[in-house]
């Protein structure tokens, strides 16, 4: 178990160096760079002042010479200085934003844990009964809205017609004088819709795809046999069906996770929440090349982290993959 862990690390690094060098190439591809963004039009700016920028910047070498350049930098954990008007280390932004942005992802993982797995077993076992086809239909609903339309409902609808949710930010006015426990229930109101919108699309696919591994296992001869012993049918269900449908399942949640990540942008964007999402939609906006690769290069590592955490998983499962 511990050499599959080690080889399945040891794969995770050149899958990091070829996303950063195709990251660094084509935000480079966007119209559009720091010095037309800071400066713009500006007639009172003269030609030696943008180049003498451009210098300070390093954006007068060639394209590979300042990957490299990069490269070595991040090597030694330093993503360099943000474009923008305050100069601030890129990592301390990140640092400053990053917490919110794996808490709404990781309760959005559990949330589609928790919810996709029950429903796609007792759609399997109930094929084609009434729960059955209202999950089919909610699903669909899951597929087709898009997660901003979703969120906007929500706020509507619980946030300003019910009054019942915060409709953005993370704390409410006067969040330092609540207690202890004021300040969590305060915390997850705000987080509700937020984890809800982002593991909504994820519970519709993953209980659908569940649905239909244990509906292909339930035709196997072993499964046949089980009951033939005189097996209880939960003995059947949760041992001998659920434990192999849960393989491939397992694979497709990990995958989830870039999914996951990517969607903090339009969530956090809506939410009006702080977090590394929103601030990779300002760095690009602002065209903020070290911020921009360093959000990538943490996202990327969290996207790694979280297929890594599944391929356990799967080895856990399956005995076949831990020899």
């Amino acid at each position: 178990m511990g050499i599959y862990i080690f080889k399945r690390i040891l794969f995770m690094i050149p899958i990091l160096i070829g996303i950063t060098l195709i990251s660094f190439f084509v935000i480079h591809l966007a119209p559009g760079n720091p010095l037309t963004e800071q400066l713009g039009l500006n007639p009172k700016v003269s030609m030696s002042a943008r180049i003498q920028l451009a210098k300070l910047y390093g954006l007068n070498k060639p394209l590979l010479v300042q990957y490299i350049e990069w490269l070595k930098r991040i090597a030694t954990f330093n993503f360099g200085l943000s474009f923008t008007a305050n100069h601030e280390p890129v990592i301390t932004e990140i640092k400053r934003t990053i917490g919110i942005t794996i808490i709404i992802n990781t309760l959005a993982l559990i949330f589609i844990f928790i919810f996709s797995i029950p429903v796609g077993v007792l759609s399997a076992v109930k094929q084609n009964s009434l729960f059955d086809k209202i999950s089919a239909v909610l699903v669909f609903i899951g597929f087709a809205a898009p997660s901003f339309w979703v969120a906007l409902l929500l706020i509507i609808f619980f946030g300003i017609d019910l009054r019942f949710l915060p409709v953005g930010g993370i704390t409410s006015v006067g969040y330092n004088s609540f207690p202890l426990w004021g300040k969590l229930i305060d915390i997850g109101k705000h987080l509700v819709m937020p984890v809800f919108v982002a593991g909504f699309g994820g519970v519709a696919g993953l209980s659908r795809y569940l649905r239909g591994n244990m509906l292909e296992v339930y035709r196997q001869e072993y499964v046949m046999t089980a009951r033939a012993k005189g097996l209880k049918e939960w003995v059947v269900i949760y041992k001998h069906v659920l434990k192999n449908a849960l393989i491939p399942f397992i694979t497709i949640l990990g995958l989830s996770v870039p999914g996951l990540i990517g969607g903090s942008v339009i969530i956090e964007t809506i939410f009006d929440i702080n977090g590394m999402g929103r601030l990779f939609y300002q760095s690009v906006l602002a065209r903020d090349y070290p911020t921009i690769m360093g959000i990538l290069v943490i996202g990327a590592i969290l996207t790694l982290i979280g297929n890594l955490m599944a391929d356990i998983a799967y080895a856990l499962i399956d005995p076949r993959l831990r020899k």
